[in-house]
């Protein structure tokens, strides 16, 4: 993962390597966010390079959200990433609303940042459909924000799904255009980080659908909370088809919930589609379910134990979270004060 960063086209070289990402504190950690994020996170702390990680929920009330919850679902969060391997003595481990410098870069990007760029991001079309009218224009104007998440920590470096890409391309617009319009090389030009087998792990029930907590059916996905009788049986259930696994990747095409459950093994295995399929190629998936079940309870089964271990001492949770709030404003501030003096605020 280090090589992924380092080796990239780097129009940043007068910027210190920095990996920033955040996941929505919105609920029900799934393997999709496992496999998509989280694991990667942990192999970029690895690194070297500083690495910050934010649970966003300045983004999560976009929608309107259960305030007990939303506190309960921001520990849950930040106890699924150190369960997963996140250190808080490696990265910086914090919620996004205790760091104000994300909002208040957030509104200079808002003035940056132009309404037709916005109407054109996919997820708001998506989430907004045909009640553009009374959604929130918090979601409306959510990329600016995720610019600003990044940007206020001059972020080089972001591991993101594929349905987050088009939101770095406006992080980059926005970089562009600040720069641009003040005569300055102040933002960096952050890179996406995409790869591997599984960034985009799909439903159990539905293989041309992305895995996704809201889906009605828990059926559907694979919690971060659930436990090894419950991963299996979620696994035997998957939806499959009626032929042998292909020995080559090509041979997958046409079969959505066989490539996400091949996808699933590679990912966990941390082997390539086609070392899977070389060696599982002609088995029934009455023959390698049981093996992707053995694979995935061993893998996920001690994170649902830890994440339940740290849940219950909330408290300590709270403590971490400020701990990172305090290390991400050290070196939040000093860049939003010298965008403020970019942009000609007065300040004492």
């Amino acid at each position: 993962m280090s090589d992924a960063v380092q080796t990239q086209s780097n129009p940043n070289a007068a910027f210190k390597p920095r990996v920033f990402s955040g996941i929505q504190p919105s609920g029900g950690l799934t393997l999709g966010n496992y496999l998509g994020a989280i694991r990667r996170f942990v192999e970029m702390q690895e690194s070297g390079i500083e690495t910050l990680y934010c649970m966003v929920d300045l983004h999560a009330i976009t929608v309107w959200q259960d305030p007990e919850k939303l506190r309960h679902n921001t520990r849950e969060l930040a106890a699924g990433f150190m369960a997963a391997g996140l250190d808080p003595k490696k990265s910086i481990l914090f919620n996004q609303s205790q760091v104000p410098e994300h909002a208040q870069l957030g509104w200079v990007f808002n003035c940056v940042a132009r309404m037709g760029w916005m109407g054109r991001m996919t997820q708001w079309k998506d989430k907004a459909g045909k009640n553009a009218e009374q959604a929130s224009l918090g979601l409306f104007a959510y990329p600016s924000l995720m610019a600003a998440d990044i940007l206020i920590y001059h972020a080089t470096h972001v591991p993101v799904g594929e349905d987050q890409k088009q939101h770095l391309e406006l992080t980059r617009d926005i970089a562009t255009k600040f720069n641009h319009d003040y005569g300055v090389d102040f933002f960096p030009i952050t890179e996406p980080v995409i790869e591997g087998a599984a960034t985009r792990v799909m439903s159990l029930r539905d293989g041309s659908k992305k895995m996704s907590k809201s889906d009605p059916s828990d059926m559907s996905r694979i919690n971060m909370t659930d436990g090894a009788e419950d991963i299996a049986k979620k696994i035997r259930k998957a939806k499959t088809d009626p032929e042998a696994l292909p020995s080559d990747a090509k041979g997958l095409e046409g079969r959505p919930e066989a490539r996400n459950l091949v996808n699933i093994y590679a990912a966990l295995s941390n082997q390539s589609v086609e070392k899977v399929l070389a060696d599982v190629g002609g088995k029934q998936f009455s023959e390698f379910k049981p093996m992707l079940i053995d694979l995935a309870v061993s893998e996920l089964a001690p994170i649902s134990t830890e994440m339940s271990r740290l849940m219950n001492d909330p408290a300590e949770i709270d403590r971490m979270l400020g701990l990172g709030a305090q290390n991400a404003r050290a070196i939040a501030a000093p860049i939003l004060e010298k965008t403020y003096e970019i942009v000609g605020m007065i300040r004492s």
